[in-house]
């Protein structure tokens, strides 16, 4: 009997065609879901799910040319497997072919493709060599799955391209906005300076284009102008020293500097700040189309106030000059025509001011401030102790006064006011008179206020007095024996004795204006009762005495007002 060679070994038999046409349905519509999915890694679970009922085999993993090896969740590679397995990949070509798995007789690398070319390799094993048709199966199932990947890239591209162009259009309105704010917020500040609206008009437009409370401040931090609802009042100042760190601060910013519930520019050339306009933003809601706006802002009104203080400094000058013609005692020809040059009326009566306070630079400006915000004149002179002052009005002056201080944040002030005159050559005896009043204030209360030269009573009778001499001997009659213990002594019973007569004979005004103790105060009356042999306490005497240290004191007034 002859002997049948036996076949060579070959792929078991394949499933039936009933079961190849189950396995074709399955993979349709595994192919709808997957093309449907948007994740990568969705795909490769589908297709590790599908791959055991395609035969007897189990999904590896993926391997993309722009991914490297994706294993399946579950099987486990060490990174050496993993490496081998990247080895073959390299040499390996775009039609796939055997590649070796560790623990498995037979593994191969299906191709994955798609119109976009060579997308890598879908790696299935198997215990054993699958059927043909089994085989098949995988290969569709690889196009599949390479088909879904190349779509989820495509829609993952498009939604990236969609989301750029998203974003670029958002910026480009951004900008188109940006831009249309800034033009208007050019336009708008432009008009205001060309109109010369001033820092008010600043500060208007601002919080219209704004929204937000506007405050523009000067140099020192006095409130120039407001604009906008919950306008604090009085209006907080800050300390001097705090207001140069919040200057310097400014000044080193390139953009807006927020302090506490405001952002703040400086408004002039970063060398000679000349103010600070704020925007007021508690919330910090403030965003970038604000800020420009402050900035663009505080440009203009750098220029404003630069030329306002130009404007300031030549009328300053020339108003100082036509003070000292008229304190000089210079023609009225002369005064009046350079008065007529300024646009100024020295045809009204006017009088003259004398305020003295603190030898800075800052006083001069202080009671500049003060005279506008109080309307008591514009003409001033600052000199080496005083400011003098040239008014046409009759103003409240402790007011005028409290204006000047509110303006120096605190501190002493002295204001002396001479007599009103018709005529430009008698302001001289008015300025005398304002400094009468200072000397008087000085002596008699010892208070820092206003004093009237026009209010002095008999200060003002004896002063007027034409024989010195005749005031002086009524002085030596009463209070010779008291000057003269002075003179020895260094003492000063006549100056506590015109402070005791002026406090009504009160023990306890006097010694708080002398700032000396109650027993001080007895000794020295005991003193001065013997050394005059004057009763204190008879009528007649308390009158003459008291006339007697008024002419005393409006003698050394006077005295020192005719110094210069």
């Amino acid at each position: 009997m002859p002997i049948i060679p036996e076949s060579p070994p070959g792929p078991p038999p394949g499933p039936s065609p009933q079961d190849q046409l189950s396995g074709m349905r399955s993979l349709l519509a595994l192919s709808m879901v997957m093309s449907e999915s948007e994740d990568q890694d969705h795909i490769l679970g589908l297709a590790a799910t599908a791959v055991p009922s395609l035969g007897q085999c189990r999904l590896e993993g993926l391997y993309l040319t722009e991914g490297g090896w994706q294993a399946v969740p579950g099987v486990h590679a060490t990174s050496d497997a993993r490496g081998d397995l990247e080895t073959q990949f390299a040499v390996l070509s775009v039609a796939g072919g055997p590649v070796a798995v560790l623990g498995r007789a037979w593994a191969w690398a299906f191709p994955l493709r798609s119109l976009d070319g060579h997308l890598g390799y879908l790696v299935a094993s198997a215990a054993g060599e699958p059927s043909s048709a089994e085989q098949f199966l995988l290969r569709v199932l690889a196009q599949q799955a390479g088909i879904a990947i190349a779509g989820a890239r495509q829609r993952a591209r498009q939604r990236a391209d969609a989301e750029r162009l998203r974003a670029a259009n958002a910026a480009l309105a951004e900008t188109v906005a940006e831009l249309e704010f800034s033009t208007n917020v050019h336009e708008r500040l432009t008009r205001v300076a060309a109109a010369g609206e001033g820092p008010e008009g600043i500060a208007v437009a601002l919080h219209e284009l704004t929204g937000y409370p506007i405050a523009v401040e000067d140099r020192y931090g006095n409130l120039r102008a407001w604009a906008g609802p919950r306008r604090p009042d009085p209006y907080p100042k800050e300390p001097w020293e705090s207001r140069e760190r919040t200057l310097n601060a400014a000044v080193r910013s390139s953009r807006p500097l927020r302090r506490q519930d405001r952002l703040v520019v400086t408004a002039g050339p970063r060398d000679d700040v000349l103010g600070l306009l704020a925007l007021i933003d508690p919330g910090e809601s403030a965003g970038r189309p604000e800020r420009v706006a402050l900035q663009h802002a505080a440009t203009v009104l750098g220029l404003e106030l630069a030329h306002l203080h130009n404007v300031a400094e030549a009328e300053l000058r020339l108003g100082r000059d036509l003070v000292e013609e008229l304190l000089s005692g210079a023609s009225e020809e002369t005064v009046l025509a350079r008065a007529d040059a300024l646009g100024y009326d020295l045809r009204r009566p006017h009088r003259v001011v004398v305020v003295v306070g603190p030898v800075d630079e800052g006083f001069g400006r202080a009671v500049g401030a003060a005279m506008r915000d109080t309307g008591v004149g514009s003409l001033f002179a600052v000199r080496s102790r005083e400011v003098v002052v040239l008014s046409d009005t009759d103003r409240p002056w402790p007011r005028f006064r409290e204006a000047v201080r509110r303006e120096l944040g605190g501190g002493l002030c002295r204001v002396g006011v001479g007599g009103a005159y018709d005529r430009p050559l008698d302001l001289p005896r008015s300025y005398h008179e304002a400094r009468l009043a200072l000397r008087l204030q000085t002596a008699v209360t010892g208070d820092h206020q206003a004093t009237e030269f026009d209010r002095l009573g008999v200060y003002r009778l004896l002063a007027g007095v034409g024989e010195p001499a005749t005031v002086e001997g009524f002085v030596r009659e009463w209070l010779g024996d008291l000057l003269d213990y002075d003179a020895r002594k260094g003492s000063e019973l006549v100056g506590t004795l015109s402070r005791y007569l002026e406090c009504g004979r009160g023990y306890e005004a006097t010694t708080s204006a002398l700032a000396i103790h109650r027993s001080t105060l007895k000794y020295r009356l005991r003193r001065i009762r013997e050394i005059s042999g004057h009763d204190l306490a008879d009528p007649d005497t308390y009158f003459n005495l008291q006339l007697a240290t008024r002419a005393w004191n409006t003698l050394a007034a006077l005295r020192a007002a005719d110094r210069p």
